[in-house]
Parts: C-alpha cells; structure tokens; sequence
C-alpha cells in the first residue's frame, strides 16, 4: 500500500466515532435481520401454509429471526463477551417490548391523530430503531 492510499484509508476510518460505527453496524444487522426473517417467513409460509394458519407461522419466524438478529447484534455489533442465556433472553425483552410500544403508537398516531398507517408505521419504526438500539447497548448487551 502506498503512502498516499495508507492516509487516505486511516482518513476515511476516522470519518466516524466509535459509537457511531456501531449504529451504522446495528443498521446494517437490521437490515440483513429483516430480509432474513421475510425468507423465513415465507419458507415456512410455502412449506406449511396449507396445513398451518399464517398467523402462526408467525411465531417460529419471528423465534428465528430474533435468534438471527441476537447472533449478529453479539458479534458484529456490540461485541460483548457477556453470559449469553441473559444477553438472549434480555434480547426478547427489548423486541417484545418495542413491538408492544410500536403497536400502541401505531394506534394512537392512526386512530387519535387520523394519520394513514403507512406514514405511522414509517415513524413508529424510525422511533422503535433508535429505541431498540439504546436498550440492546444499554440493556441486552450491556457490559459490566
């Protein structure tokens, strides 16, 4: 590598802080994450649909998306070398949890301020993100 490329790499790296490199790896996860858990949904939806209802097929999609999403988060995001049965099911607690807020916002934003539920679910989910991404760093894989 010559000089001039060795400054102009170190220059760019250097473009982001830490934490911000960190988010824009929890965007890059989450973005992987929801691709991963529509294939998986409609795998199943495909292999059971006629047998299953699709409603419950939501239930072992959203399991191994969670799972998925829990793995990358620990080793591509955060990082952490923390107990990994706590950091799992703590996981579920900020995904349960920001599924039920994002729920009652979508509610209250369509049904109290008349907003169409396409533009409510964009600000719910522009909100849950930054939300989640706080409690996984602060709460989930949070490091002693």
């Amino acid at each position: 590598m010559t000089k001039t490329m060795r400054k102009f790499c170190s220059c760019s790296l250097n473009l982001f802080s830490a934490s911000q490199l960190q988010f824009i790896r929890y965007l890059l996860v989450g973005g992987w994450n929801t691709v991963f858990g529509m294939a998986v949904y409609a795998g199943l939806y495909y292999w059971l649909g006629g047998r299953v209802h699709y409603l419950i097929l939501v239930v072992p999609a959203n399991i191994l998306a969670i799972t998925n999403a829990f793995i990358c988060y620990k080793l591509f995001v955060f990082k952490t070398k923390g107990n990994i049965l706590r950091e799992y099911f703590r996981c579920y607690i900020v995904y349960g949890g920001t599924m039920l807020a994002a729920v009652a916002a979508l509610w209250v934003l369509v049904e109290w301020l008349g907003m169409s539920p396409v533009a409510a679910n964009c600000a719910c989910t522009a909100v849950t993100t930054m939300v989640s991404y706080l409690a996984h760093r602060n709460f989930s894989f949070r490091t002693q």
